[in-house]
């Protein structure tokens, strides 16, 4: 199904019917991790942050290359040569890092840095208050008012080698109950507000006010919340200009968006639920055939044992079943996979004001919820209309477009919408990016589906691979409610499912050259682990496959001497009008002060880098570029 067509199927009313399935041999390459043959070493538990930590070994997917298939002219970079890493800063802007980062690792500066800053406000004027955040914090980690007085950083960047990844941090100051209230009205529809509990909903997919703030526990990500449709423009407008920005900024730039921005956040939990809900049917009937203990890719229906189910599940009559199924390949094959059963869900979300799914008890269809209003289904419409408009002026402008991830009651949405994004924009080259939080348990799931469906279409697969920045909001919310917690159970689990990932990917890329992945992490040990599986894959930095990508601000000694060594690596670069990135700054400095307190290797790479200066006569030193 087309992209175009997908939209359309969204918003048009049309009756439920079954109609078929694609079937297709599976042709992937086996998604089975071989055990690692090494005892597992202890790693001690820390925040993400850029100290070294003693690599968790992972799974691999296949065994070490022979060494006489590894290229000889092994890359190696240097993240200790501190000439290097901070040629590009002069002594001042060393010295403003080392004054951040320990005020950031001190407690009671953190706790109460809103209030500080109010105080500081009344007492320095809104002035010199600017000045003061610009010489410290905002200088630290912001790069400028508007996208004309943010060049001069991006182009002092990229003449170190160093692009940036444009994103406007502009956050509304709500307080909890406004943020809560906002929740509440758009996640809630007209019919659960005249019938509640008269649905099929799942508690994770219905809005809880307890946690209608979701800012709390969140990890740098700036958040939105919906007002109304104007408000939705406004930022559409924000997005294009920070893409145009981006396209005149560099000729290989990125953008970040989040779909939350674009339009009521109802509709992606209520298409989250659908998509969930299929998988689950799915691995239900997978389960009948003893299929469970199986990876998502390797799970594969017997055709004629469906068939037999669903018919004694009532869904439907034997004859009407048989012509559900259908497919040039299904002789050949004589089961479907996971990703040929995803193609039902086209056929079945042809309405947004009748969203079906499957009951496991039952077997029937029936209605998630009741009839979306004139005015819901309008507001469904025009969000699917501005991620459209926000593709196209990606490609027009040259800019690769990263749609972030979210809560994971919003992203299955999200991820399936960007999808959609890439089946009609990654044809040539990568220009969608979706992001993969490495933080769950079903990451590794999500990826080698996602690239198992652009093997067998032909597009070009890009991600961004994180750790996450949901995990404490996730936790809570799931205990809380009473779902199972999705994330894994600690960071060395997290590290292990990072590398998993990365490495199918690499692999991906080695085998298939459509494949592209940036490793957004500050751990200097993944950055090492990457570099390691090039080295082995034979993957070039000039392939312009692998990318890498920090924050501004933080961990200069792994993005610099990765950019002089030819990698592709970029800075995240947030941007906006002092007073209304302050929230966001705020939180920033609350939620990242683990990270802080584990800087202490940055902080001691600062010190020496000073040091070699003062004693080397170079007091007044000015980077030349």
């Amino acid at each position: 199904m087309s992209y175009t067509k997908f939209l359309a199927s969204l918003i048009r009313p049309k009756s439920v019917n079954l109609n078929k399935i694609r079937s297709s041999p599976s042709r992937c390459r086996s998604t089975v991790a071989s055990p690692d043959r090494r005892e597992e070493k202890e790693q001690q538990r820390q925040s993400e942050g850029c100290a070294v930590v003693e690599a968790d070994p992972v799974e691999l997917i296949t065994q070490t290359k022979n060494a006489k298939d590894v290229r000889l002219n092994r890359i190696h970079v240097d993240f200790d040569n501190t000439e290097e890493a901070y040629k590009s800063k002069n002594n001042i802007e060393l010295l403003r890092s080392l004054l951040v980062f320990n005020l950031c690792a001190i407690d009671i500066l953190v706790e109460k840095n809103k209030e500080l800053m109010e105080l500081s406000k009344k007492l320095l004027g809104q002035r010199m208050f600017e000045k003061l955040m610009k010489m410290t914090f905002y200088g630290q980690f912001v790069a400028g008012e508007d996208h004309n007085s943010i060049k001069p950083l991006i182009h002092k960047n990229q003449a170190f080698g160093v692009g940036a990844v444009l994103d406007y941090s502009v956050e509304e100051d709500l307080t909890q109950e406004e943020a809560e209230k906002k929740e509440m009205d758009s996640c809630i529809s007209e019919a659960e507000k005249a019938s509640p509990g008269a649905d099929h909903r799942e508690k994770k997919y219905k809005a809880h006010r307890r946690f209608g703030d979701r800012r709390g526990g969140v990890i740098s990500a700036r958040t939105y919340f919906y007002a109304d449709e104007a408000k939705c423009d406004n930022q559409m407008e924000t997005f294009i200009n920070c893409i145009k920005a981006s396209g005149g900024a560099s000729t290989d730039g990125f953008s970040a968006i989040k779909l939350t921005a674009l339009g009521r956040p109802q509709f992606l939990l209520q298409f989250s639920e659908v998509l969930v809900k299929w998988r689950k049917f799915f691995n239900f009937l997978a389960a009948q055939q003893g299929k469970s203990d199986m990876t998502a890719l390797e799970k594969r229906l017997e055709l004629e044992l469906l068939k037999e189910s669903l018919t004694q599940m009532g869904v439907g009559a034997r004859d009407d079943i048989e012509n559900w199924f259908t497919g040039e390949k299904l002789g050949l094959s004589g089961a479907i996979d996971l990703l040929d059963w995803n193609s039902l869900i086209n056929d079945t979300t042809k309405m947004s004001n009748l969203l079906m799914v499957p009951n496991l008890e039952t077997g029937q269809l029936e209605p998630l919820s009741n009839k979306f209003t004139a005015e819901e289904e309008s507001q469904t419409k025009r969000m699917l209309q501005r991620v459209d408009i926000l593709a196209k002026h990606a490609l027009e402008n040259g800019v690769r477009l990263m749609v972030d991830a979210e809560q994971t009651y919003f992203q299955p949405a999200i991820s399936r919408l960007t999808l959609e994004m890439q089946r009609k924009f990654n044809k040539e080259k990568p220009v969608i990016f979706n992001t993969y939080q490495c933080y769950l348990k079903e990451a590794y799931d999500n990826v080698t589906l996602d690239v198992e469906l652009s093997r067998r279409e032909g597009w070009y697969f890009g991600a961004k691979l994180v750790r996450g920045a949901y995990m404490y909001q996730e936790r809570d919310r799931a205990q809380e409610i009473g779902y199972e917690d999705p994330i894994n159970p600690d960071y060395e689990a997290t590290n292990r499912m990072y590398h998993k990932c990365l490495e199918y990917v690499l692999e991906e890329i080695e085998h298939n050259r459509k494949a592209n992945v940036m490793v957004a992490s500050h751990n200097e040990d993944t950055v090492k682990f990457t570099l390691q599986k090039m080295n082995e894959m034979g993957l070039s930095p000039t392939d312009n496959k692998v990318y890498f990508g920090q924050l501004l601000g933080m961990c200069d000694q792994i993005s610099f001497p990765l950019g002089q060594a030819g990698f592709p690596v970029y800075k995240y670069v947030p941007y906006g009008p002092v007073n209304e990135v302050i929230p966001y700054l705020s939180r920033r400095a609350q939620e990242n002060r683990g990270f802080m307190k584990g800087s202490q290797r940055e902080r001691s790479l600062l010190w020496n880098e000073l040091r070699r200066r003062f004693l080397g006569g170079q007091i007044f030193y000015r980077p030349v570029y």
